[in-house]
């Protein structure tokens, strides 16, 4: 039995679509959002709370593998408690109820922002650790403390290993996460920045958990990231399969304070969560590279989209959505 928290996500569902490929037997958990049922007789779910520690620990019952999926992204000022209490208190209730109900392994997602992302100028490895000066989000410091978590685990027995992932593209709900990009290019929205970061397919993310699982390495963490590019090439080849105008308006430093500050304001006179932050403008400027040699080394096997093919497939995907 294998279980996957979050799995209502865009990389939960995925890794539990690739899960009952391979043939295993997946429980899946979800707080809010009911997941689609997979017509599969291998797949079952049911609501947990992952602060519920009573319902985690029945969920926890005869699973010998665990996917830890579950978290919270955001970038809002108002979501910080929540931050901490799901990306940190959440995971120690994970690994507590995996080691009372003997779990052979966990998969732990976690996040670039862990290592300290802000570092222009270095190549970003898994021997980085999130500190003050490298971090400009409360996310990132939610995250790394989530590792410690894992860690803590990890010295008390449990098998386990973390996944960093870069930005996670894939077909999903196009109202959240980032594949809000994805409409954002769609309904045409004109501004683009030079920033650089790392871009991944959410296929590929999942098919490395799952071999990370299956391998003997336990007690790391490995950035998963296929190609570190701008986002202004990003919107452009988006644009280009959707066959929409391309972003035009380059976003300048000045500009984007500008715009975080007015969005800051509107967010305080009407108590909706602002469509931009200081932290997210300051990532979107940053020109991050990450290295992915580590994962490369420990599964020989393996390789990444490449991301033009992660784009036109995701875009063919949202299409069909949109035409139906």
């Amino acid at each position: 039995m294998v279980l996957v928290t979050g799995g209502a996500g865009l990389l939960g569902q995925e890794l539990i679509r690739q899960l009952l490929a391979e043939g295993k037997t997946v429980r899946a958990i979800f707080n809010k959002t009911k997941l689609p049922d997979f017509l599969n007789d291998n797949f079952m779910q049911e609501q947990a709370d992952i602060l519920d520690v009573v319902a985690l620990e029945n969920a926890m019952k005869a699973v010998s593998e665990v996917y830890h999926c579950a978290g919270l992204v955001s970038f809002s000022p108002k979501d910080t408690q929540r931050l901490y209490k799901i990306n940190v208190e959440g995971t120690g209730n994970v690994v507590n109820a995996a080691l009372s109900a003997g779990v052979r392994k966990i998969v732990h997602v976690s996040s670039v922002a862990a290592l300290g992302r802000i570092r222009e100028g270095e190549t970003i490895n898994e021997s980085m650790q999130w500190t003050p000066a490298t971090s400009n989000s409360k996310y990132g410091h939610s995250k790394f403390l989530g590792e410690m978590e894992l860690w803590r685990g990890v010295a008390e027995g449990l098998d386990a290993v973390v996944v960093n992932p870069v930005i996670i593209l894939g077909p999903a709900n196009w109202n959240e996460g980032s594949t809000k990009i994805f409409r954002s290019v769609y309904d045409e929205f004109p501004y683009y920045t030079e920033g650089i970061t790392g871009f991944v397919d959410v296929r590929d993310v999942a098919a490395a958990m799952r071999q990370l699982m299956g391998s003997e390495i336990s007690g790391e963490r490995f950035i998963i990231s296929a190609e570190n590019v701008t986002y202004h090439s990003v919107f452009d080849m988006i644009a280009k399969a959707f066959g929409k105008r391309l972003p035009y308006k380059k976003v300048t430093p000045l500009m984007a304070k500008a715009f975080w500050r007015i969005q800051a304001i509107k967010s305080f006179f009407t108590g909706t969560s602002p469509l931009v932050t200081k932290e997210t403008t300051a990532t979107a400027l940053a020109k991050v590279y990450f290295d992915n040699s580590k994962l490369l080394k420990a599964l020989p096997g393996f390789s990444y989209h490449a991301l033009q093919d992660t784009i036109d497939f995701t875009c063919r995907a949202l299409q069909q959505k949109i035409n139906k």
